[in-house]
């Protein structure tokens, strides 16, 4: 017989799958992949992406988990999340930073990259963690990568029936996401609590000031308008990429997904003060201040 406690783990889980799957579906059945890819053919902001995403990022997590004293668990958490840019609510905060729209489609690029990159570098970076490549990869395409493809096939043989289902997928999602909150709080709200003073928020937020203003400061050669687009994709994080392969892994520290649940409130805290900051200081004229579609969704008359 289930506990309570039991109960609400695996209510919390199927949330958390909705609002990861149901983010990458909808996102999905919005992308153009022909437009999607051309606001990706500017060499200079996929290179950026790339290291900022995936080589600088993760180093700043480890380099973090070195000099703060956090216990191990906690560590293998913040690691996690700094191999896992961009979450899917990215294009609504690169709307509200009157970014380029053209280029939220990064999160096309981050979510490829990131089923490509855990598993080979999740064993080399995580101390404490026994999963082969397999285990890692495994629940990455399957919430990742398929929903996102799933959702682009759709809306390449019919954009009518992707216009016709997207309302569904999306109101769905608003609820999973309410209810993963709500969870999150119910499930962990004492590891919360019990995390206080364990340098896990801390770390979080040194993480996530540092990678943003790191990345908007630093990414030389492109315009304000694609720089704000690359900083809060350093500034949001998957967390359902990186809690999948915690809760396919076996005899996973609970605090370790206790810092990657603390990721939720931090990146959102973070992203809205780093959106707020970018479109304050957007050049007037520029893409932002434009009616604001994904790509595919121009008006073609």
């Amino acid at each position: 017989m289930w506990t309570v406690a039991e109960i609400l783990q695996i209510l919390l889980k199927i949330s958390l799958l909705l609002f990861m799957v149901g983010n990458l579906l909808d996102m999905g059945l919005r992308l153009n992949l022909q437009d999607a890819l051309g606001g990706l053919r500017n060499g200079r902001f996929v290179v950026l992406s790339g290291l900022w995403g995936f080589v600088l990022c993760p180093a700043l997590a480890w380099l973090l988990t070195q000099v703060i004293p956090l216990e191990p668990p906690y560590a293998i958490g913040m690691i996690m999340l700094g191999m896992t840019p961009c979450a899917p609510f990215l294009p609504m905060m690169v709307e509200r930073a009157r970014g380029d729209m053209g280029y939220a489609a990064f999160m096309l690029l981050a979510s490829v990259a990131t089923v490509v990159y855990m598993p080979l570098a999740v064993p080399v970076m995580v101390k404490g963690l026994t999963a082969d490549a397999w285990t890692i990869a495994k629940p990455l395409l399957l919430f990742v990568l398929m929903p996102l493809a799933v959702g682009m096939v759709i809306k390449r043989a019919s954009a009518a029936l992707a216009s016709k289902i997207n309302p569904f997928v999306r109101k769905t999602t608003g609820i999973a996401t309410l209810v993963m909150l709500v969870l999150c709080l119910v499930v962990y709200g004492r590891d919360f609590i019990s995390a206080v003073g364990s340098y896990a928020f801390g770390t979080q937020i040194l993480f996530f000031s540092v990678a943003t203003a790191a990345a908007y400061g630093l990414s030389f050669g492109l315009p304000p308008s694609q720089k704000s687009v690359l900083a809060l994709g350093m500034a949001t994080r998957n967390i359902g990429a990186a809690l999948a392969p915690l809760f396919a892994m076996p005899d996973v520290d609970q605090r370790a997904i206790v810092m990657v649940a603390i990721g939720v409130p931090m990146q959102t805290i973070a992203s809205l003060l780093a959106a707020g900051w970018f479109a304050r200081h957007a050049p007037m004229g520029g893409p932002g201040t434009e009616p604001i579609s994904l790509p595919g969704e121009d008006q073609r008359e």
